[in-house]
């Protein structure tokens, strides 16, 4: 794919983040769900967890430094011989260093494979990140067409009640019968109850905004569709590449690949150099030094096992690959066929609402005349109502498609937005730990004011 199609991609419509200065507008909103998400939280945390797992295989390669002290008690007796007890109470106190020197290079691609997994554990909070927006995105569009709805709701039982009216004052004057007045008195009933439950719906999109954004709903402005790339095949190769659970599953078939040759370096013998200073209570030290070179002749088959299971760990890898490639290409596909169904919808609702406007003026004027009915009006009227509804969810769904299209090829994060917050930098605290310093060390200390500040 060309660089510009590349970068094409990764634009949004600015009017889809613009809105009203009073207004609450999506970009807000998706700044607000970047801040206030637990979900975005929790994963960093684990981030950094698995950042701990590269400090701790780090540090099988350095000293490991030991101490020990014992006190022994020990009791006698000589009595047969001398008629005598004695006691007798000693101390010792030791430390001990060893240090492995050679493994195979076991512990090295364990290093490695620890590095890998937090390569894969980064772009898993890269797809978090879209999920958290996404959800946002549909709670904000939601609100808003929960609004619409009650809005339309609201007029649609001021219009029947008007029929209403205008039905009672002809049936008085002998112009339509009881039947008419009933029609309309049930249609009344009828959009009544579709009103409470557009009112009920929106506390519940209101109550999913909270959730998603952290906070209650403004006046939500107008949105508009995300501006994207059409060539649906050049998306489709873009995401297969750059898609965050396809980078994911890339490092875990890494990962993969390096546990076989770690457990193929088990293997080889192991040199451990060991020393050991130690002190009794008369004063005297005793001081020791050895250097061991060895490896395992026979475990049972263990070594083997573990070797086979690390290439079967490898293969599923790179089948989970194939499938998550596989996936993020249909995911493609299928946002783009929801996208163009959305706008097809609202090219049609548009053409419906023309022409259910002009039928329901043309039939209330007939039936002013006597030509039409009042079971006519209120059937023009509800027909005006749907196209009106529809109208409305088409062009919500539309937004939600095209941000959908962002979400399948990678593109759904706060970067690539431009939401303008402080991005979470994941390789922040990784280089603090990369090195697993010592809490007395510099780095150790500045390491334990960055956790009391997330604390």
């Amino acid at each position: 794919m060309k660089l510009k199609h590349i970068f094409a991609f990764a634009f949004v419509a600015a009017s889809a983040l613009a809105a009203p200065a009073k207004a609450d507008n999506l970009a807000s909103a998706l700044r607000d769900a970047y801040h206030n998400s637990g979900l975005l939280d929790q994963n960093r945390a684990l981030l950094r967890a698995a950042d701990e797992n590269v400090a701790q295989s780090l540090a099988a390669l350095r000293p490991i430094v030991t101490w020990q002290a014992q006190a022994v008690y020990q009791n006698s007796s000589a009595f047969r011989d001398t008629g005598n007890l004695s006691d007798n109470l000693s101390a010792t106190v030791s430390v001990t260093t060893s240090l492995l020197l050679a493994d195979g290079g076991a512990s090295a691609l364990a290093t490695e494979a620890q590095k890998e997994l937090v390569l894969q554990t980064r772009q898993g909070l890269i797809d978090v990140e879209q999920q958290v927006l996404f959800r946002a995105v549909e709670a904000y569009l939601n609100v808003r067409r929960s609004s619409e709805f009650l809005a339309l709701r609201r007029s649609n039982v001021a219009l029947i009640q008007q029929e209403l009216r205008a039905a009672r004052d002809r049936f008085e004057v002998g112009e339509v019968t009881r039947t008419d007045v009933s029609l309309a008195e049930a249609r009344l009933a009828s959009a009544r109850s579709l009103l409470a439950a557009a009112e009920g719906q929106l506390v519940q999109s209101n109550e999913e905004f909270r959730a998603a954004v952290g906070r209650a709903p403004g006046r939500l402005a107008v949105v508009s569709p995300a501006q994207l790339q059409h060539d649906i095949e050049a998306a489709r190769a873009y995401a297969v590449r750059n898609h965050p659970n396809v980078r994911a599953a890339q490092h875990g078939v890494t990962a993969a690949e390096l546990n076989i040759q770690r457990a193929e370096a088990a293997l080889n013998p192991r040199l451990n150099l060991q020393g050991t200073l130690g002190f009794n209570d008369q004063g005297d030290s005793t001081q020791t030094l050895s250097l061991t070179y060895g490896g395992t002749i026979y475990q049972g088959g263990q070594l083997q096992s573990v070797i086979r299971q690390a290439q079967a760990n490898r293969d599923a890898s790179r089948a989970g690959l194939l499938i998550t490639s596989q996936g993020v290409n249909q995911q493609v596909g299928n946002a783009y066929a929801i996208l163009a169904v959305a706008r097809a919808g609202r090219q049609a609702s548009d053409l419906q609402i023309r022409a259910a406007r002009t039928a329901f003026r043309g039939v209330r004027e007939e039936a002013t005349l006597g030509a039409r009915t009042t079971l006519d009006v209120l059937n023009a009227e509800q027909e005006l109502l749907d196209a009106q509804a529809s109208m409305i969810s088409a062009q919500a769904d539309e937004v939600v498609a095209s941000y959908r299209v962002l979400a399948t090829m990678g593109l759904l994060t706060a970067e690539r937005l431009n939401l303008g917050v402080q991005s979470y930098d994941p390789a922040a605290y990784y280089n603090l730990v990369r090195e697993a310093p010592s809490a007395v060390s510099e780095q150790g200390q500045a390491l334990d004011r960055v956790l009391e500040s997330l604390q």
